[in-house]
């Protein structure tokens, strides 16, 4: 790419990264030699560290002032060199600018591979260590859930109360008990998500996630898939959109397409949101941890099953190339910025949709005012019994289902609109007001559903731009739709059979 570039006549910079990693493993660079045969200001860096950052940018800045000409559009093939060409360049440019050892020697990496890619202890191993996780993210997560969420009251208690109270009671309902406890709910949440990014940088970063690609890929082409869409999958636990853009790797159509398919089955973010609160309100301590572990494994069973059934018609014989990195341990500072970034990115996405959602959800239940809020005469309340004969056999009730009617924009407005629902159906606070109306087989039956239904709007709307195709669309949703219908049915209908 960069011969590419320098026959093009554009402004470069050559950057080479893992500066740091080159030297440990015994490969070197001449970086002034390289510059003069390529023709590219060449610098050196190491973006885990830091360093050579100075050089860089005052390079980038001396490339960008120099006025070169640049090539018209039209005469880009003509500037373009040929695979022959190209070969033969750059042969010439890494002669005696590049020495490689041997053999790259990693006795860390060698010997954590006997293990980790075990053939029979691998995949054992891979899934104990994301339990772990889990476990460590529940119990890192819920105090700190718990400080937050009481803070936020402390603070509507002493300082929003008091300035509303003049307002009328209408309008002071619709801020408190709508538009801030409904966001709040979601906000109290982002200790969870800030810990959940943090772990998955870690995996991700230190190069296991690769393996789990590897361990997998045996599995996955039985699937009609690859281990790169099972990392996807994986991306998708933080958000189903990024994950399916990332599908564009694939050359083949036919993976493309399963692997988009199966993506937004993956327990993204704004779920585990969901999954966390209801876990934490009906299930103990102890359980909790496992209840959000088998939703996990139910993700990938979905996304497994459907697979299985829709590989004949996406085929795809491309087979897989995978580099399997060196074990590497990201720094603290890459972990706490990347942990951050995600949050703010999940914030700054979703909270439009929590304000929306939010929004409708409360003048649904409190509109017309001549009425009990939240009660069954009120426009949610029509809602909720109109759907009934459908969500009634999932013994998911009116409120959680008006809530899930609008998780369709956003999983974030879910947990929002079930704060503003039940915040204003009774006293108490939300957690205390679902362990009344719910017991833990309703509970999870309406987890399973929120876990396989729809992917939220931005989701169908990257399927529909990725895809090109809007009756895959409609195909992915009406099996996203008919599958959580039927899995929440066989649940709950089956638990009541065994007496739970």
């Amino acid at each position: 790419m960069p011969l590419q570039v320098k026959h093009l006549g554009l402004p470069a910079v050559l950057l080479l990264n893992m500066a740091d990693e080159a030297q440990r493993f015994g490969v070197k660079v001449e970086p002034d030699l390289l510059s003069q045969r390529l023709g590219l200001p060449v610098q050196p860096i190491s973006a885990k560290y830091g360093s050579g950052y100075a050089g860089a940018i005052a390079t980038i800045t001396a490339a960008l002032q120099q006025n070169r000409p640049l090539v018209p559009v039209t005469g880009l093939d003509d500037h373009l060199l040929s695979d022959t060409e190209l070969a033969t360049e750059l042969a010439s440019a890494l002669d005696g600018t590049v020495q490689m050892p041997l053999r790259l020697s990693d006795r860390w990496t060698t010997r954590l591979d006997r293990i980790l890619l075990h053939p029979v202890l691998g995949m054992p191993i891979f899934f104990a260590a994301m339990y772990l996780v889990f476990q460590a993210i529940y119990a890192l997560g819920t105090p700190l859930q718990g400080w937050l969420g009481d803070a936020l009251a402390w603070f509507r208690s002493i300082a929003l109360e008091p300035i509303t109270a003049p307002l009328p009671p209408f309008l002071q309902g619709f801020l408190l008990d709508g538009l801030y406890q409904g966001i709040g709910t979601v906000a109290a949440f982002l200790p969870v998500i800030f810990l959940f990014f943090l772990f998955m940088a870690i995996v991700e970063d230190s190069g296991y996630l690769s393996r789990s690609a590897f361990l997998m890929d045996g599995l996955m082409e039985l699937l009609g898939l690859d281990g790169r869409s099972f990392v996807m999958a994986l991306m998708g636990f933080g958000c189903n959109v990024p994950a399916i853009l990332g599908t564009r790797v694939m050359r083949s159509p036919g993976l493309r397409m399963l692997s988009m398919l199966i993506i937004p089955f993956s327990l993204c973010s704004a779920r585990l949101n969901v999954f966390m609160f209801m876990s934490t309100a009906l299930f103990t301590a102890s359980q909790a941890p496992r209840v959000i572990f088998s939703l996990y494994l139910l993700s990938f069973g979905a996304a497994l099953l459907t697979a299985a059934l829709f590989k004949g018609k996406f085929p795809s014989h491309e087979p897989l190339v995978l580099e399997l990195p060196p074990y590497r341990f990201p720094t603290l500072g890459q972990m706490f910025n990347r942990a951050w970034c995600e949050v703010k990115h999940f914030w700054f996405w979703s909270r439009r949709f929590i304000i929306f959602g939010v929004i409708a959800i409360w003048l649904l239940n409190n509109l017309p005012t001549n009425v009990p809020p939240a009660s069954a005469q009120t426009l949610s309340g029509m809602l909720g019994q109109a759907m009934q004969p459908l969500f009634a056999p999932l013994g998911i009730n009116p409120q959680l289902t008006v809530a899930l009617f609008f998780g369709f924009i956003a999983k974030e407005v879910v947990l929002g609109g079930l704060a503003v629902i039940y915040g204003t159906a009774q006293e108490g606070d939300l957690a205390t007001a679902l362990a009344q109306q719910l017991d833990w087989v309703q509970a999870y039956s309406f987890m399973l559903f929120t876990l396989l239904y729809v992917p939220c709007l931005s989701t169908v709307a990257v399927l529909k731009s990725e895809s090109k195709n809007l009756k895959f669309v409609l195909l992915a949703v009406g099996w996203s739709l008919g599958l959580a219908w039927l899995a929440s049915l066989v649940f709950y209908q089956g638990a009541r059979l065994l007496g739970f």
